[in-house]
């Protein structure tokens, strides 16, 4: 069990970080035009995060005790295909989604 002191420490921390980090782009470089390399890697950003959200919950899924399931990781390649040829970010979501519900049903 963690101490208090030690939460309130480790909050206070992170949120001081969390601040001056956002204090370093909004505040000190937010007036400013940024570097055509830099807005080119930002374009990214979204890209790089969402799998790295998404891949454990394909892969080890709480709902199942961390057993891979067929139905999460249909709703996931489907997802990828339609995303992937369609490039409809709403059409990828709603047919995931589908699959998913489809196959928890038919599976389930």
């Amino acid at each position: 069990m963690i101490d208090k002191s030690d939460l309130w420490i480790i909050i206070i921390v992170m949120g001081l970080c969390s601040f001056g980090l956002r204090f370093l782009f909004l505040g000190l470089v937010g007036d400013r035009e940024m570097p055509e390399w830099v807005l080119r890697h930002l374009r990214y950003t979204a890209v790089a995060i969402l799998p790295g959200l998404v891949a454990p919950l394909v892969l080890w899924p709480s709902a199942t005790g961390g057993q891979m399931d067929p139905a999460r990781m249909a709703a996931a390649l489907v997802t990828l295909a339609v995303g992937y040829f369609t490039k409809n970010v709403l059409a990828a979501i709603f047919t995931g989604a589908a699959t998913l519900y489809l196959g928890l049903f038919l599976l389930g």
